[in-house]
């Protein structure tokens, strides 16, 4: 699988239409629609702003008015065939007065995407499993050493009345094996799955 490094956005222009392709990287689908969101506010004077997003927790597609099947589709198709995966794609269109037609349209919604794709650094990415260890502020010395000394990749950090760390193996170590002789002290629970950097 693959992603994009940074946000990217291409150009092209098929029969005075213009066509503007933002791609940019997302995890969930909360942060593809507040992409879709911010996009939508910045280019409002738009005709369509037509979206696709694979994302760790689902996928999605919309049309924006354009004919059902002619813009959504083929763009979340564009990211499939070139294994993206978190990641969002916005193609928006300023209609230029020369109608495209139906197989006008999937080639030129189709084109935007790969142009950007193109453009875009394209990392490597695998998926791994997460797993949540929760533990006490007194427990932090000896969690940060296991996690040290045993090449875990902690992917977040949260601290309330406990601390809470996301950790990954990146080498498949059993996470469970290596806390279980701080049960009690040290809980540990598989969270999701996610697609990482390698």
């Amino acid at each position: 699988m693959k992603t994009i490094k940074k946000a990217i956005q291409s150009e092209i222009n098929i029969k005075k239409s213009q066509f503007i392709c933002t791609l940019v990287p997302t995890k969930s689908k909360a942060e593809s629609k507040a992409v879709i969101q911010k996009l939508n506010e910045q280019y409002n004077d738009a005709t369509h702003n037509c979206t696709a997003y694979i994302v760790n927790d689902g996928e999605g597609f919309d049309d924006d008015g354009e004919p059902g099947g002619t813009a959504g589709k083929p763009m979340i198709n564009v990211l499939r065939k070139n294994e993206l995966h978190n990641v969002t794609a916005v193609v928006t269109r300023y209609f230029g007065g020369i109608k495209l037609g139906a197989g006008g349209l999937v080639r030129a919604y189709s084109k935007s995407v790969m142009e950007a794709i193109g453009e875009a650094e394209i990392l490597e990415i695998e998926e791994y499993d997460v797993y949540e260890i929760v533990f006490e502020y007194s427990d932090i010395k000896t969690t940060d050493s296991e996690v040290r000394n045993n090449s875990l990749d902690v992917i977040n950090k949260e601290y309330s009345d406990k601390v809470s760390y996301e950790i990954v193996s990146k080498d498949n170590r059993d996470i469970l094996k290596i806390f279980e002789k701080y049960s009690g002290k040290i809980s540990v629970n598989f969270k999701n799955k996610q697609f990482l950097e390698k």
